[in-house]
């Protein structure tokens, strides 16, 4: 499996390539901003992008879904209370990020669901608390948190829809519980380094305690 973590935008977005290198397909999630770059790291791989993930529907995060959609043909998707804010993002807030409006979901998910390509499946992880529709993204060895889990951080919950109580509960019941040793991929590159692992997070991260 081919799993990098891009840097992208002016927001410290990180952007993951996620593919199977047997069969050539992979997911982009959170194609942010840099959408060239992006598809320029899938090409190099050999890869062709056949999902585009977003772990939630602010506009720091689809900012390049449109562009991206474009040039790949790839389905968008995206927790089903979320979906609404991927074509609803105010012109202002375009303008402000420097967006395209992004296109609707293709499909939607929900708690317990998976989003595979090639022979790589992701567990979906519902975490409200940042949005309604925050997801997170599992699979054995590792977690993507979007914006729920930072490193020695956590989501802002005051904006619209987010809430304190949701956001440590999807924490404390979803992520914490998870194996020590599982790595921490976060949504932003906010932290000292760019990834962490759940241990840390329950021993370090001052929001948890």
């Amino acid at each position: 499996m081919i799993l990098e973590q891009i840097q992208v935008g002016h927001m410290a977005v990180f952007a993951y390539l996620i593919g199977d290198e047997q069969t050539g397909e992979a997911m982009l999630v959170d194609p942010a901003a840099d959408v060239g770059r992006l598809l320029g790291e899938a090409r190099k791989r050999g890869l062709q992008i056949r999902l585009i993930v977003n772990t939630h529907g602010h506009v720091d995060h689809i900012a390049g879904n449109a562009d991206c959609r474009k040039e790949t043909g790839a389905k968008i998707v995206i927790h089903e209370l979320d979906a609404d804010m991927l074509t609803s993002t105010p012109s202002v807030m375009l303008r402000m990020f420097n967006a395209k409006a992004s296109p609707p979901a293709d499909i939607t998910v929900r708690d317990g669901d998976t989003v595979a390509v090639g022979g790589i499946s992701l567990q979906v992880f519902h975490t409200p608390g940042h949005t309604p529709g925050g997801v997170c993204l599992y699979s054995p060895g590792f977690v993507l948190t979007g914006d729920t889990l930072f490193v020695e951080s956590v989501g802002r919950t005051d904006f619209p829809g987010g809430s304190w109580e949701a956001l440590r509960n999807s924490i404390m019941t979803r992520l914490l519980t998870l194996p020590e040793e599982t790595v921490v991929l976060p949504g932003h590159n906010y932290g000292r380094v760019p990834r962490s692992t759940i241990g840390h997070e329950k021993r370090h991260n001052p929001f948890l305690r």
